[in-house]
């Protein structure tokens, strides 16, 4: 199935790429969700259109990618979970979790689907989290993850 790119998909591609993926993938994953459209000769028009707006805003926006990282990276961000006994959370702590949390810390605003986790944070303790802020910038933001009270 040939689609062609809206948002970016972490190990797929960005926004105006054509990509070729499985029926099943395009189908159940990428075209419910908004994160693809089907690819046809006029959408292919679109794409150069879509390229063209998203390195007007990467240009103008590497030197502010690069401020956000050194704020992100120079902060501790706190997020408050339940947990039982032994520190595991009941649940996890997911990217949206992450993006709200930064921001209530005082940071810039995150968009959740920018926010990676190497693995499902369980667990009270410190964690690290990766933030792609640009396609050239990413920062690396420190979660503190206590026990919340009451």
């Amino acid at each position: 199935m040939k689609l062609i790119l809206t948002h970016e998909v972490s190990g797929l591609g960005t926004p105006g790429d054509v990509v070729e993926v499985k029926d099943g993938y395009g189908r159940n994953f990428l075209l419910p969700r908004n994160l693809a459209t089907p690819w046809t000769k006029g959408g292919e028009k679109q794409v150069e259109s879509i390229r063209k707006a998203r390195k007007a805003r990467e240009i103008a926006s590497l030197d502010d990618a690069k401020a956000v990282k050194q704020s992100l990276e120079s902060r501790t961000v706190a997020y408050a979970a339940r947990a039982g006994q032994g520190g595991r959370l009941f649940g996890a702590v997911t990217p949206a979790d992450v993006a709200q949390a930064v921001t209530a810390a005082g940071g810039p605003a995150v968009d959740k689907r920018k926010v990676e986790l190497p693995q499902p944070i369980r667990t009270v303790g410190v964690h690290k989290a990766l933030v792609r802020l640009h396609p050239d910038v990413s920062a690396t933001v420190t979660i503190d993850v206590v026990e919340a009270q009451g």
